[in-house]
């Protein structure tokens, strides 16, 4: 095993070589949208620009994958004013809850809120709500703000040549796309329309900690507000990006390879997992739910420790998730994140664990790396296991994914009471395969 290691780290090297490039990428790129952003905001003040784009940075470095990236543009309006009235969820099942914005009658500030353009008056005769602001409007009017605002930026020079075009703009269910030129990459933000809310997340409040995060963090972050987005035409739903990235970002804060397992992860993902992009398949915001599910199963320094463990800590993560179907969000764990995405999730699990059982074929980025693969690490009795939290919640702990992690020779960890937990859990799950039998 002691002649994989530096594999492992060449691997990280090549990414992180890339890392300070991208960071520059997106700087460039950035600034173009800002600069078209700060002109909508002078076109309609109702729309403001959010400065504060450090964890969107953050994210970026962190990827190799060309995934749009999302650009929130706060609506200047006082949330707490108005009158969210939810709907239940867009289908049946858990998933995010859909509301509808209300204006109350008579709110002081409210006005520019009640223009036909963003506004749907309300026919029911509500005593309280006099309409709604109508998020398939506010898409409509922030689209033609932007085309405005690029002419006008293009016109004045106030954009370099050939950064954006208006030709570029698309619009989506939920966002307007932007394909923004940073000189030779060309970086896709979907601009997002956001309500921001002061209320945290309700099922969250009372939380004091939760293991893997510093001490505090879980219970100031979560306390911040939910923000709300589009979800339809007529509704908005709860969205928890800014929160979740922020919670990686707390991560980054520790000791360990818990960012490193994550760039990893989305750099054979995107090589070889998604052939080059070319192909559908996981996207970071996958990848970074595994993580932020393994920060919480392996709370222990020494699992961070070392490179290899540290990438299969979410690697057994999202396995087993991918053996279920399901990938529960990390703020509500009852949304299945690989519900909707119309994803091959057998062609998806059969690459995952091909990387786990021999991850070397994957990790040689130069012709110096070539060499026999060692033998794979695991049979093809794996699956088996991993479809055990499917039929029992009560395998969603640390000792079966330390099963998990022996099973393929990375678990390395001295800790008594955790050995003794992982023989209880595999001597359940020999049980259960002998009377399956």
């Amino acid at each position: 095993m002691a002649v994989q290691v530096p594999l492992w780290h060449h691997y990280l090297q090549a990414i992180r070589s890339r890392a300070a490039p991208r960071a520059q990428d997106f700087q460039r790129a950035e600034d173009v949208l800002l600069t078209v952003l700060e002109r909508v905001h002078a076109l309609d003040p109702r729309f403001l620009v959010d400065y504060s784009s450090d964890l969107e940075a953050f994210q970026f470095s962190l990827r190799s994958s060309e995934d749009p990236l999302d650009v929130e543009v706060p609506l200047r309006v006082d949330a707490e004013a108005l009158l969210v009235e939810e709907l239940g969820a867009a289908e049946p099942g858990p998933g995010p809850v859909l509301c509808r914005l209300g204006v109350p009658r008579g709110g002081a500030g409210l006005e520019q809120w009640t223009a036909e353009d963003v506004f749907s008056p309300s026919s029911e005769g509500d005593p309280q709500c006099c309409g709604h602001i109508v998020p398939g409007k506010v898409l409509r009017v922030l689209k033609d703000l932007l085309v405005a605002a690029i002419v006008h930026c293009k016109h004045h020079s106030l954009i370099t040549p050939g950064a954006l075009s208006a030709a570029s703009l698309t619009e989506g269910q939920l966002h307007l796309s932007l394909l923004v030129s940073s000189g030779w990459r060309k970086i896709r933000f979907n601009v997002v329309p956001v309500v921001r809310r002061k209320q945290g997340v309700p099922a969250l409040r009372g939380v004091p900690l939760v293991p893997g995060f510093p001490e505090g963090t879980w219970k100031r972050i979560t306390g911040h507000g939910v923000d709300l987005v589009p979800a339809n035409a007529q509704h908005w739903r709860t969205s928890t990006a800014h929160l979740l990235a922020r919670l990686l970002g707390a991560l980054g804060t520790l000791q360990g390879h818990r960012l490193d397992s994550l760039s990893i992860l989305d750099r054979v993902n995107q090589e070889s997992w998604r052939d080059g992009g070319q192909s559908p398949g996981l996207s970071f915001e996958h990848l970074k739910m595994a993580l932020l599910w393994a920060s919480v199963l392996f709370p222990a320094p020494e699992d961070w420790d070392e490179l290899q463990g540290a990438v299969y800590r979410p690697l057994v993560v999202l396995l087993c998730c991918l053996a279920t179907r399901n990938l529960p969000h990390f703020l509500h764990p009852e949304h299945n994140l690989l519900r909707a995405d119309g994803l091959d999730l057998n062609a998806i699990y059969q690459r995952v664990e091909r990387f786990a059982s021999q991850p070397e074929a994957s990790l040689r980025i130069h012709v110096t790396h070539l060499g026999p693969s060692p033998p794979p690490r695991i049979d093809n009795g794996v699956k088996a296991l991993l479809q055990l939290p499917a039929s029992d919640c009560t395998y969603w702990t640390t000792a079966y994914f330390d099963v998990l992690l022996d099973k393929f020779q990375v678990f390395n960890i001295q800790d008594k009471d955790r050995i003794s937990a992982m023989q209880s859990i595999f001597r359940k799950t020999k049980t259960l395969g002998q009377e399956e039998s």
